[in-house]
């Protein structure tokens, strides 16, 4: 007889619906008569490694479906990033504990943690069973059909840029927004569903899949602002110049570095404002505004897809199923198999640890500017009901009776 423990953790970027798969793997574990205790770990694996646990077997129903409505991490996250030596202090930590089932909810660098954890498990003998549990906002994880935190955002961010181009329409200019994205696109890509008419912006959509030059780039927005007087540009932070570099490196100066040693590109708004300055200062528009959507796109509260709630709560309890029903590792993913209807299968650990995942050819135009009505019929049904709509005056001119010459 086992001791019956299990332990969650959650790691990397927060989303709207992470806790909704915190909760599937409590509400699911309690099912299972063999489950004695289930530990929650705070800050994500850093928390393993303090043994910084908090026992959720005490925590009521009521209030896990409440925090389970709640965006952001429950338990707290971390961006640390395993090695071996790490994920064998994890593993001692388990052991010690005596684990026996280790459930990590996040993206790709929590799923190859969980792969060397595994490993080091089965080289001991140990008994771990090791699940990962799929989250990411950037939509980037192979074997996917989407990833749970993906269409909450990017319900957010259709609706921002619906927002910005109505607001662009009424006091025309320039508008640049930059939208998380550093290998994938697929976040960017969303702000053009919220398109209504065919004027309607984003006009341009720069993704990380595709490479722009600066000038091409300039030469783009001079177009469409002549042709309508005013533009809506979305920009991936992962947006690439010619030479495959991030445009932001090669605009900003003294970019600062995340604990991954990537170059920190979301957060600081630098992208979008020396965008904002390359269009004034080479096309001489004068109005032109940029933001950066920055974390508001992760966790926001109210902004919420259906869809992807239910299926945060579905992979957690899937996961569950999978680790007292199998008897392999691996990671939970997401596959369409319906108009729109999804099904759940337990990927290798070796198939998705470390590998990204980016936007389709079939997803994005001839031109690279923008996407097609096959990436339109991928998104729509995961943004969930109740969107909201925009509609316009009808205008019908009066005739003039000064100044008719």
């Amino acid at each position: 007889m086992g001791s019956g423990k299990i332990l969650v953790a959650q790691g990397g970027g927060p989303t709207a619906v992470i806790n909704q798969s915190l909760v599937g793997v409590v509400l699911e574990a309690r099912r299972f008569r063999n489950v004695e205790r289930i530990y929650g770990a705070r800050y994500g694996v850093r928390g393993i490694i303090n043994e910084d646990f908090v026992d959720l077997t005490q925590e009521t129903s009521h209030n896990l479906e409440l925090v389970a409505n709640t965006p952001s991490s429950a338990l707290g996250s971390t961006r640390d990033k395993p090695d071996v030596k790490y994920c064998q202090e994890i593993f001692e930590v388990l052991r010690a504990h005596e684990i026996e089932h280790f459930f990590y909810i996040g993206g790709n660098d929590s799923s190859d943690t969980v792969r060397i954890v595994s490993l080091e498990a089965q080289k001991a003998g140990y008994p771990l069973r090791c699940i990962h549990i799929p989250k990411t906002i950037d939509n980037d994880l192979v074997g996917n059909d989407h990833t749970p935190g993906f269409p909450s955002a990017a319900r957010f961010v259709t609706q921002a840029f619906a927002g910005a181009n109505l607001d662009n329409a009424s006091l025309p200019g320039v508008y640049v927004g930059v939208v998380m994205g550093r290998h994938a696109g697929f976040l960017t890509a969303a702000s053009a569903l919220g398109r209504k008419f065919p004027e309607d912006g984003p006009h341009l959509i720069y993704l990380p899949e595709r490479t722009v030059s600066l000038d091409s780039f300039l030469a783009d927005v001079k177009g469409v602002h002549d042709r309508l007087g005013r533009c809506v540009i979305a920009v991936s932070e992962g947006a690439r110049d010619a030479s495959g570099a991030p445009m932001a490196s090669r605009l900003v100066k003294n970019l600062e570095h995340d604990a991954h040693g990537n170059v920190q590109l979301s957060g600081n708004g630098a992208l979008a404002d020396l965008l904002c300055e390359e269009i004034k200062s080479a096309l001489k528009i004068k109005r032109v505004r940029g933001d950066t959507f920055g974390y508001l796109q992760r966790s926001f509260i109210g902004c919420v897809s259906d869809v992807d709630q239910r299926e945060a709560r579905e992979v957690g309890e899937k996961a569950v199923q999978f680790a007292m029903w199998g008897d392999t590792d691996g990671s939970v993913a997401i596959k369409r198999t319906g108009a729109y209807s999804v099904g759940y299968e337990l990927l290798p650990l070796d198939a998705v640890a470390g590998k990204t995942r980016v936007m389709e050819d079939e997803f994005i135009s001839a031109s690279g500017t923008d996407i097609t009505d096959a990436f339109r019929n991928y998104l729509r049904p995961l943004l969930g009901s109740g969107m909201p709509d925009a509609f316009r005056l009808r205008f019908s001119p009066v005739a003039k009776v000064r100044n008719t010459a």
